[in-house]
């Protein structure tokens, strides 16, 4: 444990980040009733700050100005200072990046500044980064305090103002339309959403828009479901496959990949992909895996493989725990330095690779043009294909890749020699399903049956740790599992759940996801309006009980918890499942209809709803089994659910899965939506079902 002159409260916290604020001379509280009460006793604003242990800005705002006695001084004396993980209360984060947007007309960030009223928490003032000096084209932090704290005690009426129309614009956000079970849902959000994808795509480099540029996983795997789509009906989707497959060959060669030990980078600073910025967030790495693996599987190109295999395989070497829960994430931090645990010099690489490894590493990666980093370092990123450095040395292709493979593995073994970045070893349980269904997809496309088992390992941790008396915690750390689950806890699990069971069944895991859809359904749904809440029923009361459509860096939880519920539908017969899925696409239709390209999780669940997905249930011995769910399960074919089951499994009653086996070797039960076809016996037979449902060309 660290030790400290002196440490505020955060000391007795789990999470990282916080304890890495416990030695600040800033008289910290974590967001509860202490701090509030303390600040309704003493009439005194609250300072929000929200962060996480990975932010490089988070970190140097600490430094420069949370590390300063003066400043802290002055924190203490006019506020109330609460400092809040924004990964483990991301209810926190969802209210007051919406009033910060709401307040500067922008899109906020971390750190994350508030200042809160010290009554109602209603925030009348706000920013993200201050600097300690007056740059940037900003005032220096100390500065803004005093001005804060002084507006605050002269002008207590305009702020009471500001503040009710604040509240007015949060509050009418999740106004439902007054006759949503009068929608008539249609599929035109769906080319609506393509169409507006489509226009931000950046033909030169991938990806949408400009700098900073984010890898966006959810839209690129709703345009790849498009195409799938398009080529189902005869009729393929030339742009939107595209704009897919050149963005992930764009970032599988820039600097937002880790070359060496595989999984991507948060965000590119640049419009190129060339540098990132270097923290690596699992919530990123588990939907990319799950997207290289599916469009590897669509396309056989052995780049996406590579990408997928080695983003896997940095999973669970670096992020999963002896327990079997995948950790946070990796700092962008090393020795107090950006990416320094990631940068090379060409002296530095010559020293550990021989003469024909240095030469044609040095091309590959950049080491022959002028440094890329703050005009000192390199950071790596293929700017020659193997193929054409082959050409152009008059060799094979065979003995220049294994002299690269040879000298990432060198560079790998030193650069893990290094000091490394801190990693954020909490466990979240909505990362997690989203690590467990990448693994899972991964397992079943690639054939890496450790992918699937590491996907195993970890929902068994969720289930024994997180799992407590029928409702899920949110995080666990140092043996503890805390804070109620969240819409996104839940919906992200039953979604790998079901990912998982279509690589190997497992009594128990089916009656698992109905319980935890169950609690979705009872705690956290709008029985009223349709949709789902972020937080349920009984959590904490506060500004605003935000219930979200929108994708951001994660994918909406009311457009997973859609997907899953009618999958479970469809598969268990419980129409309970079907109807809350239908009533959450009645109350997004507005966004749909406005915004469908930031609501593509929605746009699949609708997708779903207008076309079930076929559902095949195998029963029978277990080696012709995997044969036949070799032929089913391994095609891209996203609307195609299937569970291989074996003979003698003990199935839960009342669902599709209670199908029997037949008197041949395996038996096939085909279902889309309502309607099932008669047993299937042959796998010739089998193969009438399947066409029209896989992306083949």
């Amino acid at each position: 444990m660290t030790e400290y002159a002196h440490t505020n409260r955060l000391i007795h916290e789990t999470s990282p980040y916080l304890r890495q604020h416990a030695g600040n001379p800033v008289d910290w509280y974590p967001w509860g009733e202490e701090a509030l009460d303390k600040a309704r006793r003493e009439s005194k604003p609250i300072l929000l700050s929200i962060g996480y242990s990975a932010c490089h800005w988070c970190h140097v705002m600490a430094h420069e100005s949370f590390e300063d006695q003066a400043t802290a001084q002055v924190m203490n004396a006019l506020f109330v200072n609460i400092k809040v993980d924004r990964e483990e209360r991301p209810d926190l984060d969802k209210i007051y990046q919406a009033a910060f947007q709401m307040l500067h007309r922008r899109a906020g960030g971390w750190p994350l500044t508030m200042f809160l009223t010290h009554d109602d928490h209603i925030p009348f003032v706000g920013g993200t980064y201050f600097p300690s000096q007056p740059r940037y084209g900003m005032p220096a932090f100390i500065d803004i305090l005093r001005r804060v704290s002084d507006h605050y005690r002269e002008r207590p009426n305009d702020i009471r103002q500001q503040n009710q129309a604040l509240l007015d614009v949060l509050h009418g956000e999740l106004a439902a339309p007054s006759a949503a079970h009068e929608v008539q849902l249609t599929t035109a959000p769906l080319q609506n959403g393509r169409d507006q994808s489509v226009h931000h795509f950046d033909p030169a480099h991938g990806g949408f828009g400009g700098a900073p540029k984010f890898p966006h996983p959810t839209g690129l795997e709703r345009l790849l479901r498009h195409w799938a789509a398009s080529l189902a009906h005869g009729e393929p989707d030339r742009e939107a496959e595209t704009v897919v497959l050149h963005t992930l060959r764009k970032m599988a060669s820039g600097g937002i990949y880790d070359h060496l030990g595989g999984g991507f980078c948060r965000y590119s600073v640049d419009a190129e992909w060339q540098i990132p910025h270097f923290e690596k967030m699992l919530y990123d790495n588990g939907p990319l895996l799950a997207l290289y693996a599916q469009v590897w599987r669509a396309t056989q190109d052995p780049l996406f493989r590579t990408v997928a295999e080695e983003t896997g395989a940095w999973i669970i070497r670096e992020m999963q725990s002896p327990e079997g829960g995948y950790y946070a994430t990796l700092d962008a931090d090393s020795e107090g330095e950006e990416g320094k645990f990631y940068l090379w010099t060409p002296e530095q690489v010559r020293e550990l690779l021989t003469a024909e490894e240095y030469a044609v590493f040095a091309a590959c990666y950049g080491l022959e043009l002028p440094p890329n980093f703050e005009g000192h370092a390199w950071h790596l990123r293929v700017t020659t294909d193997p193929l054409a450095l082959a050409r152009q040395r008059g060799v094979e292709l065979a003995p220049v890749s294994e002299w690269l493979t040879a000298a990432r593995r060198k560079l790998l073994a030193t650069r893990s020699e290094r000091i490394w970045p801190g990693r954020d070893e909490k466990i979240l349980t909505a990362w997690n399903g989203l690590a467990i269904r990448g693994m899972a997809i991964a397992g079943r496309h690639l054939g890496r049956a450790d992918f699937a088992a590491s996907a195993e390992r970890a929902l068994d941790f969720v289930h024994t740790r997180l799992w407590c008396e029928g409702r899920l915690r949110a995080v666990y750390k140092d043996g503890q599992s805390r804070l109620n689950a969240y819409l996104d806890d839940y919906a992200f699990l039953i979604d790998g759940i079901l990912e998982l069971l279509q690589c190997r069944w497992r009594e128990g895991d089916l009656s698992f996801a109905m319980a935890l859809a169950d609690v979705l359904l009872e705690r956290f749904e709008d029985h009223r309006h349709g949709g789902f809440y972020f937080t349920a029923d009984d959590h904490e009361m506060l500004i605003q009980r935000p219930k979200p459509p929108h994708d951001d860096a994660l994918p909406s939880g009311n457009g997973v918890a859609a997907q899953a519920l009618l999958k479970l539908g469809h598969l268990t017969g419980h129409t309970r499942y079907l109807e809350a899925a239908e009533r959450t696409l009645r109350w997004a239709w507005p966004a749909l209809g406005q915004i469908p390209n930031a609501c593509n999780a929605l746009l699949t669940a609708l997708e779903e709803y207008q076309e079930p997905v076929q559902i095949i249930v195998l029963r029978g011995d277990s080696v012709p089994l995997a044969e036949w769910w070799e032929r089913c399960a391994r095609p891209y074919a996203p609307r195609r659910l299937t569970l291989a089951i074996p003979k003698e499994a003990v199935l839960p009653e009342g669902s599709l899965t209670e199908q029997k086996p037949g008197l041949a070797a395996v038996t096939a039960y085909v279902c889309s939506g309502l309607e099932c076809q008669p047993p299937v016996t042959t796998l010739d037979a089998l193969e009438n079902h399947l066409g029209g449902t896989e992306a083949i060309e």
